[in-house]
């Protein structure tokens, strides 16, 4: 029945319209003093007049916002979003842009040791400290002067590309087993996350104490992976135990690092049937759930960075602007189904800006 569901949203989202402008803040948690996070939140304000672009850069897309802007009226559904490994949070901000325009207020932050501007080795080390991340970002939208009388408390998702795509996994009741992990790894030794064992610590005496700890967060009532990676490490007992619903969009045009069938397609294995919604993603490779490219830019961070440039190149004929479409309309579809929302309705295209 919530396949059914998912799937007529779905196509009535095609039309939907987003009804109001972007408010943007940023924020630093200083607490504890070892690894402080920088947050960002985008949320719907009733400002009107002149925008900034934030996000963008000389290679990627920003989005136009309107900076510390009054929120709009009422409590919002709120959708925390994890980056992948060596990413930021200017990765999912074409996703952020589209849900605030359904009315939802979201916040990504820069998780230490495995962001673009901090590779800290013992940061990155500490990878059960991502959901924890996470967590404590929803605890400061929560007590934010700005937004704190605008959360809806009772509507709550994250999702996450790629070591995101973990990251929400982990929040949603998986448990991560190292032994479980590196056991699997002798044999699909390929896998991009295996080959970051050691980087991000996974090998390490400390790590299966760790994760020994649920990281469930029980506020947490949808989640959304993004052509994740690590996913053959949760055990299958936590998996068929999770009991919020799931959607797992994976890249139609995959490849030996993140290969779906044995990434994503270890999700839909051991997941409930009944509250997972699967999707491969026509045209898309690992890095269309990224920010829009600007024309060129393959080329200028290759001679940059070589190998690099890869981030910036599509799978087949389909845009990276059309990839985005078909995963804001699965997003919008599932959350609202999910959270039990009604997404305003305006005179703007869904997942387009003013």
């Amino acid at each position: 029945m919530f396949r059914i569901a998912i799937l007529i949203l779905s196509a009535a989202l095609v039309s939907a319209a987003a009804s109001a402008d972007t408010g943007f803040h940023p924020l630093t948690l200083s607490e504890p003093p070892t690894r402080p996070l920088e947050v960002v939140v985008w949320y719907p304000t009733e400002q009107t007049g002149p925008s900034e672009e934030v996000g963008g850069n000389i290679a990627f897309v920003g989005t136009p916002v309107h900076r510390d802007a009054v929120p709009a009226s009422g409590r919002h559904p709120v959708l925390l979003l994890s980056h992948g490994y060596g990413g930021n949070w200017r990765n999912l901000n074409w996703l952020a842009q589209a849900m605030v325009g359904q009315g939802y207020i979201v916040a990504a932050v820069d998780h230490p040791g495995t962001t673009t501007r901090n590779k800290q080795p013992a940061q990155a080390q500490a990878l059960w400290s991502r959901p924890q991340d996470m967590v404590r970002m929803l605890d400061a939208l929560i007590a934010s002067p700005l937004l704190a009388d605008r959360i809806d408390e009772t509507r709550i998702a994250a999702a996450g590309h790629s070591l995101g795509g973990w990251t929400v996994m982990s929040l949603a009741g998986g448990q991560f087993s190292t032994a479980r992990f590196i056991t699997d790894c002798r044999q699909h030794s390929a896998l991009g996350g295996c080959k970051l064992t050691r980087t991000l610590g996974i090998d390490r005496p400390e790590a299966a104490e760790r994760f020994a700890a649920s990281q469930h967060d029980a506020r947490i009532k949808a989640v959304i992976s993004l052509d994740l990676g690590l996913a053959r490490g949760f055990t299958p007992q936590s998996l068929a135990g999770i009991n919020v619903p799931v959607l797992i969009m994976s890249a139609g045009a995959d490849s030996d690092d993140v290969p779906a069938a044995l990434e994503s397609g270890y999700l839909t294995e051991n997941l409930p049937a009944g509250l997972t919604r699967s999707v491969s993603v026509t045209g898309a490779t690992h890095f269309s759930f990224m920010q829009l490219c600007k024309p060129g830019a393959a080329a200028l961070i290759e001679a940059e960075a070589p190998g690099e440039g890869v981030v910036c190149r599509d799978g087949g004929d389909i845009s990276r602007a059309t990839i985005h479409q078909r995963l804001v309309a699965e997003t919008g579809a599932f959350l609202n189904q999910a959270l039990h929302y009604q997404a305003p309705r305006g005179d703007t295209p869904l997942g387009s800006s003013r």
